[in-house]
């Protein structure tokens, strides 16, 4: 594996997750119900960095095949996608618009898991626990917007 590779991947990871730090949980998400299942808070930034070291790593592996094509675009694909549920559940409070933006970042990663799957094992097996995550982070954004149907979104005056 080429470090530098790896380190272009890892900092593009930092750039998604970037968003986390500017449009933190907060005490409004503290206020809100929450299905049974959500994981205590420690567990997010443990989850986020050991799924950005892992991708970073699957990225670097795959970006010196042959045929990666496919492989790279769900890369960029859940790279960019990644980068807008934070603000709108977060920064936005419109958590059925997270819920909809959640469907083409696990369409993404799911793509990547397979295409990195058919390239290379390793690369393949290191985006199953992002996959893993995007779909219980899924089931808990669907839950908090069940629970908490008079949530209402940020209006722009509020911003």
């Amino acid at each position: 594996m080429d470090i530098y590779l790896f380190a272009i991947f890892m900092l593009a990871c930092c750039a998604a997750g970037a968003t986390g730090a500017v449009f933190s949980p907060g005490e409004w998400y503290k206020t809100l119900d929450k299905p049974w299942f959500t994981p205590p808070d420690w567990v997010f930034p443990v989850a986020w960095t050991s799924i950005y070291l892992l991708i970073s790593f699957a990225g670097a592996r795959l970006a010196v095949l042959e045929d990666n094509a496919y492989a790279m675009a769900f890369w960029a694909a859940q790279a960019a996608l990644s980068t807008l549920w934070t603000p709108l559940f977060f920064g936005l409070r419109r958590i059925k618009g997270a819920l909809l933006a959640m469907a083409p970042l696990w369409f993404s990663v799911a793509g990547c898991t397979v295409t990195a799957f058919s390239l290379d094992f390793w690369s393949g097996l290191a985006f199953v626990p992002y996959l893993v995550w995007v779909t219980v982070a899924a089931a808990l954004n669907l839950g908090i917007w069940r629970l908490n149907p008079g949530v209402k979104p940020l209006v722009s005056s509020e911003l």
